[in-house]
């Protein structure tokens, strides 16, 4: 099933007939590690795609960053007769006491951008050529050490990741200092970051 995966926060979008869409940078290192990717720059409201060529478009942890009527008439362009649009993002499950306090961490930096948990996205639905928003919800975990889980997923986020190089180091300060602090994350235990997957597709 093509599959058209809208990811511009990391930069590209691909799908299973071999086609990816990204930035400009991006083709050459896409090419080189997929060699059977057919690379393109492209944005979310610029696929550089012909009219109704696939059957689904994807938007991992993404949508809130472009969610504007253009993007979602350029998604219904793209998208054959039928065709569906899939919209992903992963939530922290914060009834666990460190997931609670990595969000305290994380939260102060977010400002006034974008995101899920904020619902600015939803209101561009209904949209034009789609049925209402369905959703389903189900469990996810991202298991490794603290190290990978804690502070390498944290720094990567877009907003942290774009911090002057001070703020991000004291994040990553307060994020080793949550480690250290709790016996079940700290010494290289391998641990468990669990995530609610709301996973929503329209028609």
């Amino acid at each position: 099933m093509p599959i058209v995966h809208d990811a511009a926060s990391t930069g590209f979008t691909a799908n299973a007939d071999g086609c990816a869409l990204g930035r400009a940078d991006y083709p050459a290192q896409l090419a080189a590690d997929f060699p059977a990717v057919d690379a393109r720059a492209g944005t979310a409201d610029a696929m550089l795609l012909a009219n109704a060529v696939a059957r689904t478009v994807v938007c991992a942890q993404a949508f809130h960053w472009f969610a504007t009527p253009s993007t979602v008439a350029e998604i219904a362009r793209v998208l054959q007769p039928g065709g569906t649009l899939v919209l992903v993002w992963n939530v922290r499950d914060e009834s666990v006491p460190w997931v609670r306090a990595l969000t305290e961490i994380i939260q102060p930096h977010e400002g006034d951008v974008p995101s899920y948990l904020k619902g600015d996205w939803r209101r561009g639905f209904p949209a034009p050529g789609f049925g209402p928003l369905q959703e389903t919800v189900f469990e996810h975990a991202h298991v490794g050490t603290a190290e990978q889980v804690i502070v390498d997923r944290s720094l990567s986020i877009s907003l942290i990741a774009a911090l002057p190089a001070s703020e991000r180091a004291d994040v990553e300060r307060r994020l080793r200092a949550l480690i250290d602090a709790d016996p079940a994350l700290a010494g290289g235990k391998t641990i468990a970051l669990r995530f609610q997957t709301a996973a929503f597709h329209c028609i």
